[in-house]
């Protein structure tokens, strides 16, 4: 026979109230997290499985070349150092050519960008920015688009639950879902071009041979960050002008 007998006591009505509220803000608190981790979780299944990652420059290096000059220069990229930079200056994307002066020498300042599967109509590109919050930017500029060589295009990305179409800082967010063989327009004064996706892939930032001019054909190259919401690579897209 027993000699003690333990019973366990009844949580008061105000005790149940509070373990209620404790479960609640733990249930709230994992779904922000899943909320939060989900988009950069998802990239990078998607970029390893589908994206190439290590890609080899299809150009021979020029002793020349102003980008290997800058990174003789400037040293290499340290993610460490850059994690509290403010991404929307164009000249710490790739840091391995910071603040490399490049003179602009072409006649249009601007133009605009529509990329229809993205819902992106008519979005302003300042040639020789070096602030994306306040457009895209055509970076390094040498070429036009409708010429031969390359026309580098950054825009600022961010995590989807945060896009926003009109904002200049989340107007690439959704540029990993496009696909090869995706319309991109190009609109400069009354002149329309139309590029078509072929490629599209992950580099890291110091791999600075992606804006190197090619003039074998008219090239598009949109360069946005990711993982969403992060500044670690670069996503590569690559389009060549649609023949009429």
């Amino acid at each position: 026979m027993a000699i003690y007998i333990y019973i366990k006591k009844k949580n008061s009505f105000k005790k149940k109230i509070i373990n209620y509220i404790s479960y609640f803000f733990l249930v709230i608190g994992s779904f922000f997290l899943f909320w939060s981790f989900y988009p950069i979780i998802s990239f990078e299944i998607y970029s390893k499985f589908f994206l190439n990652q290590k890609v080899i420059s299809p150009l021979k290096s020029n002793e020349n070349d102003f980008l290997s000059e800058a990174n003789s220069i400037l040293g290499s990229f340290n993610i460490f150092s850059n994690n509290l930079r403010d991404f929307t200056q164009t000249n710490i994307w790739f840091p391995s050519i910071g603040n490399l002066n490049f003179k602009n020498n072409l006649s249009i300042k601007e133009y605009f960008l529509s990329i229809p599967k993205l819902n992106i109509m008519d979005a302003k590109v300042i040639v020789g920015s070096d602030d994306l919050s306040k457009s895209l930017v055509h970076y390094i500029p040498e070429t036009l688009p409708g010429e031969y060589g390359n026309v580098v295009i950054l825009g600022h990305s961010t995590l989807p639950q945060l896009y926003n179409v009109k904002d200049y800082k989340t107007i690439f967010t959704f540029l990993p879902s496009i696909e090869k063989g995706d319309l991109i327009k190009i609109k400069i004064n009354d002149i329309e071009y139309e590029y078509i996706v072929y490629d599209m892939f992950v580099v890291n930032p110091q791999d600075v041979w992606v804006l190197n001019q090619q003039k074998d054909n008219s090239y598009l190259t949109l360069i946005t960050c990711v993982p969403p919401g992060t500044y670690l690579k670069r996503l590569v897209v690559k389009a060549k002008l649609k023949l009429i």
